[in-house]
């Protein structure tokens, strides 16, 4: 697998029919920013999601010229996670990491859902599982739109869980991978992950942010409560290039503003001392350099008995909690974003990055994340976009594209 900031031939994005999220005008500035320096492609579940898609883009002053749309059944918006992991051998061939996918662990939510109840587990299961297989096929259909070799694995695993600097070191997080595979065992996952993307060494890092936890609504701690995907890591650690690592860092003077920060603090700590100790495939030590996150971003919000499905709220149900965190009808909580300048994107040229000033994050660390990426990628375009819609719903920028590699001799 190529490092991200390798050339690229095209980044496809995603798109869904749920408009209450308020993804789109995001999307339409991600696209508008790319299309100067690579190729887009998009996919569609559907001819008629795309058909409004391009409505939507046209009427908002999007061009759509030399976008390359496909029509894939079981397409959703986070194409990173569920797409294809391109890949290129020696001789210069495209390939596609084919991993399983349940929904971001759906299985072990589920079980914490239903306390163990395997007969309603089952029945939540199936009333999903055709859904989730359909999704879990959109990577042999980006393999085949790409003329790429499929390999495939039955580790379950998205794309925002791995990071690799393009020469032979993968990093991934406890806290994710098992989440996903709790019968297969340490051994057998690193195999397949070497066999399939081509790496020779493996790092392992504990746990993701606390404001990225397992799926949707969890209590995070107290009233402090968010969704996502339990720990991948395009939220906190990522190469800058094949000897530089990123990661999100709470400093000391904020780590007691607040419970989410404590977690943060410790969390990353635990991270930074095992990167320290890591080295890569040639058995040197890395440069660390620790990106501030942006200052906590809350919403007061009320757990409701119903909500209407076709307005945008960030109040949650109250039967969204697994009983164990359980809420009651007229609560008041902070719901908190799954915000990170680390879920950024790097392509030909450009680096995308999340803005969080619009949000309450101060300047002054905006400027600070910025002059750290103006340093790492040398000679690239930064263009900062808002994107806290898809923070709300656990994703940011890194997400919701994919790059397919250019296609050379390695």
């Amino acid at each position: 697998m190529p490092a991200e900031w390798e050339p690229h031939d095209a980044v496809w994005l995603g798109w869904e029919a749920d408009t209450t999220a308020r993804f789109y005008p995001s999307i339409g500035e991600i696209i508008t920013t790319l299309k100067p320096h690579v190729t887009v492609k998009m996919a569609f579940d559907s001819d008629s999601l795309k058909q409004t898609a391009i409505e939507w883009l046209v009427d908002s002053e999007v061009d759509t010229t030399d976008i390359i749309m496909h029509v894939m059944p079981g397409e959703r918006y986070w194409i990173r996670d569920h797409g294809a992991t391109f890949l290129i051998n020696d001789r210069g061939e495209l390939g596609a990491a084919d991993f399983g996918w349940d929904l971001y662990g759906m299985p072990v939510f589920l079980d914490l859902q239903y306390e163990g109840n395997r007969e309603s587990v089952n029945v939540a299961w199936n009333d999903m599982k055709e859904s989730i297989h359909q999704t879990g096929q959109v990577d042999s259909l980006m393999a085949a739109a790409t003329g790429a070799t499929i390999l495939k694995t039955e580790v379950i695993h998205e794309g925002g869980a791995i990071e690799v600097n393009g020469k032979g070191t993968l990093i991934l997080n406890e806290e994710s991978v098992f989440l996903r595979n709790p019968d297969l065992s340490k051994e057998f996952i690193e195999a397949e992950f070497k066999r399939v993307l081509g790496v020779t060494n493996i790092i392992w890092t504990k746990q993701g942010l606390a404001n990225d936890p397992h799926w949707f609504i969890r209590r995070i701690n107290g009233d402090y409560i968010g969704g996502g995907t339990g720990g991948h890591v395009d939220q906190f650690v990522r190469f800058a290039n094949s000897s530089t690592i990123l990661l999100a860092w709470v400093d000391e003077n904020e780590k007691d503003l607040n419970l989410v920060n404590q977690m943060n603090y410790e969390r990353m700590n635990e991270n930074y001392q095992i990167l320290r100790n890591a080295r890569d495939q040639d058995g040197n030590p890395f440069k660390i350099i620790k990106v501030p996150l942006p200052d906590l971003i809350t919403e007061q919000v009320i757990v409701r008995q119903e909500l209407n499905e076709g307005q945008f709220t960030l109040d949650v149900k109250h039967d969204w909690f697994v009983p164990s965190e359980a809420a009651q009808v007229g609560d008041t909580l902070q719901r908190v974003a799954a915000a990170s300048y680390l879920n950024y994107f790097v392509t030909n040229g450009l680096v995308l990055l999340p803005t969080y000033t619009a949000s309450g994050s101060s300047k002054e660390k905006e400027d600070a994340v910025r002059a750290i990426f103006e340093q790492q990628f040398p000679g690239r375009e930064i263009v900062f976009i808002d994107t806290i819609m898809q923070n709300w719903l656990g994703g940011g920028i890194h997400c919701s594209v994919q790059q397919e590699p250019k296609i050379t001799k390695r």
